[in-house]
């Protein structure tokens, strides 16, 4: 099993959904430093109060933002390990205003792998999305490009190893379609489904969190490690939520419509987590995938190669509404804070 004791970690965008949930496994492994960096003054505050009482000798945190070099080398001073977790992630934003995605998701990557390399850092693990396989969307984009940038720095670098993950929809996070959907059901619905038949990838934010520090511990530098994942139908999330806020909400469950709106340029009706162009240089294990930058770089056994084409969301194991209940249980109290605004698509 992989610790992270006595190392000195460095988490960027470190109060994200994602970020937070790394902190917090991070910590559980009593660590002689977590460096948490953010460009959000609030959500600092936040996890000094919450956590910092916790760990007071462990937890620093510090605002600062991965567009600027000098302040990533600053960040990494001492540092052993980075998780690089910052990034644009919201599809619809992004696709307005492309250029700030590209400042944050390809520079921001661009300074901290060069800041690693400049610091001596042992190892960096970059969080990536299912969205970068063979992109749709200028979100996407960008992440495929940062995934990119992360790979290549294992040619030039002497002391430090790359790597990326890649992994669907957190459960809850700020801006995705749970805590949206909530958000209807509280105002008496809509809940406004783009195709109830649509799938996407799912998992929880500590098995996020946990996939990311195997990696780092899995890891030789070059690879991108793809996590398996269960999926579910929108419709039957839509089901689901409906089921268990309704009446928390003060409705009936009957009383909540569903609308279909369509999907928009950007959606895919299934999500993909390795796409056609990576399998030939993929090597399925019994919870992953690994993408290899190239076939000369793949191990020398390759007998475990047994991924016959994409791997999308529509591949694999469904979740029925009861697993999604179940999933959702002890996640009430971050489901409803995350505030996300109410939006009109899924």
């Amino acid at each position: 099993m992989t610790t992270l004791s006595s190392k000195r970690v460095l988490i960027t965008g470190g109060c994200g959904s994602i970020g937070s949930a790394l902190v917090r496994r991070v910590l559980q492994d009593g660590p002689e430093l977590v460096r948490v960096i953010d460009n959000d003054e609030g959500r600092l505050h936040w996890m000094e109060t919450k956590l910092g009482r916790q760990y007071p000798r462990q937890l620093k945190t510090s605002y600062k933002d991965v567009r600027e070099f000098h302040e990533m080398v600053e960040a990494m001073d001492g540092i052993d390990v980075v998780f690089h977790t910052a990034a644009l992630k919201h599809v619809g934003i992004v696709e307005r205003d492309p250029f700030q995605a590209v400042k944050t998701n390809v520079e921001g990557t661009e300074n901290v792998v060069h800041a690693a390399m400049e610091t001596d850092v042992e190892a960096v693990i970059a969080v990536s999305t299912d969205k970068a396989s063979n992109p749709v969307s200028a979100m996407g984009a960008t992440k495929l490009l940062s995934e990119r940038l992360t790979v290549a720095a294992n040619e030039n670098s002497r002391d430090t190893r790359f790597g990326c993950v890649r992994f669907g929809n957190v459960l809850g996070t700020r801006g995705s379609v749970v805590p949206v959907f909530i958000e209807q059901i509280r105002a008496g619905g809509p809940i406004t489904v783009t195709d109830a038949e649509m799938t996407r990838f799912v998992m929880r934010p500590e098995d996020a969190a946990e996939f990311v520090v195997e990696t780092y511990g899995a890891t030789d530098g070059g690879e991108v490690a793809v996590r398996k994942m269960p999926a579910f139908k929108l419709g039957t999330l839509a089901d689901a939520l409906r089921e268990k806020y309704a009446t928390q909400f003060g409705h009936r469950p009957e009383e909540i419509p569903t609308r279909i709106v369509g999907s928009g340029p950007t959606e895919r009706y299934h999500e993909k987590l390795v796409s056609e162009d990576e399998v030939k240089h993929a090597v399925e294990e019994d919870t992953r995938f690994v993408l290899y930058p190239n076939e000369g770089s793949m191990p020398d056994d390759d007998a475990g190669r047994s991924l016959a084409g994409e791997y999308t969301s529509e591949d694999a194991r469904e979740l029925s509404k009861t697993e999604l209940l179940a999933m959702l249980d002890g996640m009430d109290g971050k489901l409803q804070t995350v505030g996300a605004p109410v939006e009109r698509r899924s």
